[in-house]
């Protein structure tokens, strides 16, 4: 079992979302914030078994866009702030081992 932690933009949140959970995937989301992809993003938390870790890279890299941003520059060369434009990553995700799972237990009223 695989827990996938993937951080995507918040214009491409509700595309990968809708994606995941059309394929059967289970997905917490989390409003985070930093600097990580230099705008708002989300952070999806995706339990998986471990044959499947690849088709949900896939769907979220196949739902998210790469994009230009305007961001400041520190390096001045001898005339001040500048302003260029970067890459941004669509998106970036990492997956790490369950030792342990418990699935949700629900209860009827």
């Amino acid at each position: 079992m695989k827990l996938i932690l993937a951080i995507v933009s918040n214009d491409d949140s509700s595309k990968v979302s809708s994606a995941l959970t059309k394929n059967h995937f289970s997905v917490t989301k989390l409003a985070t914030t930093g600097g990580f992809l230099l705008s708002g993003n989300t952070t999806f938390l995706i339990g998986t078994q471990d044959e499947k870790v690849d088709e949900v890279i896939t769907i979220i890299a196949d739902h998210s866009k790469k994009r230009k941003q305007m961001v400041p520059s520190s390096a001045s060369y001898g005339v001040g702030m500048y302003t260029t434009y970067a890459a941004l990553p669509s998106s970036s995700w990492m997956s790490r081992d369950l030792k342990r799972y418990k699935p949700r237990l629900y209860f009827s009223a």
